[in-house]
């Protein structure tokens, strides 16, 4: 089995199927690059050390985890989607795919996408099957 770089898109909603995805692909020996882990490391510099939203994003905090984020979607050998997520998720998605990497869903209740869901190569209903076919993932030519 290959050892491959995943980004992970989703939602702070889903913060602990983030971190439980992330334990599993790193004891199977992937490098994960993980948003949650990234804010944790610099909590002293994320938004909520900001009076509001707006304030965070336009910061050199809003800045760096902007381009933390989008290297990590699209320079990654795989993303995984987590859903239902936001916008921020979907619009990694779209930097991956635009990008060529390829990128697996987990299907969820709830999922609002419409038809740029198509963006996602193989969805799964279940985090085993993923894990299973992540494990298989040999490189972009062999989805």
């Amino acid at each position: 089995m290959k050892q491959i770089k995943i980004y992970i898109a989703s939602s702070w909603k889903n913060q602990h199927a983030v971190e439980m995805l992330t334990e599993n692909l790193e004891v199977c020996g992937h490098e994960v690059i993980s948003f949650v882990r990234e804010s944790a490391l610099k909590e002293d510099r994320n938004e909520w050390a900001f009076r509001n939203l707006d304030e965070w994003i336009n910061s050199y905090a809003g800045e760096e985890k902007f381009k933390y984020d989008l290297n990590g979607a699209t320079k990654s050998d795989l993303v995984i989607y987590i859903g239902p997520s936001g916008c921020d998720a979907w619009a990694e998605v779209g930097a991956a795919w635009a990008s060529n990497v390829p990128i697996f869903g987990l299907l969820s209740k709830g999922e609002q996408s419409g038809l740029m869901r198509r963006m996602i190569s193989h969805w799964f209903n279940n985090y085993i099957e993923l894990l299973k076919a992540i494990n298989l993932f040999d490189d972009k030519e062999n989805l």
